[in-house]
């Protein structure tokens, strides 16, 4: 996310937004509820985003006349692109289980 510290005492699952105050959100439930499923809804809808944005990127950067406020706004939505889709995967990797030891 930001690279601040975070609370580790929180226990629950990584939402896909954040609070008004930017700080993360947390669901504690058994993961079947409607809050779950809009969470998982919105992280697909964010992974589908970027995986668009990352071919609107290579089409823009095959062009030889983009401007600097091209590429400047093209940075800005691929860093937030990029800040959905960690926060979808380090939610995501807290909810796999671990394989069992042999």
């Amino acid at each position: 996310m930001t690279g601040e510290p975070r609370d580790r005492t929180v226990a629950g699952r990584l939402l896909p937004w954040t609070g008004d105050d930017g700080r993360p959100c947390y669901l504690v439930g058994d993961g079947t509820g409607h809050v779950s499923r809009l969470a998982d809804e919105i992280e697909d809808v964010q992974i589908d985003m970027a995986d668009r944005l990352l071919g609107h990127a290579a089409e823009l950067l095959a062009e030889r006349r983009v401007t600097g406020e091209e590429l400047h706004y093209l940075a800005q939505r691929l860093s937030e692109s990029l800040r959905d889709v960690m926060r979808v995967a380090e939610s995501r990797g807290k909810r796999l289980t671990p394989s069992p030891r042999p």
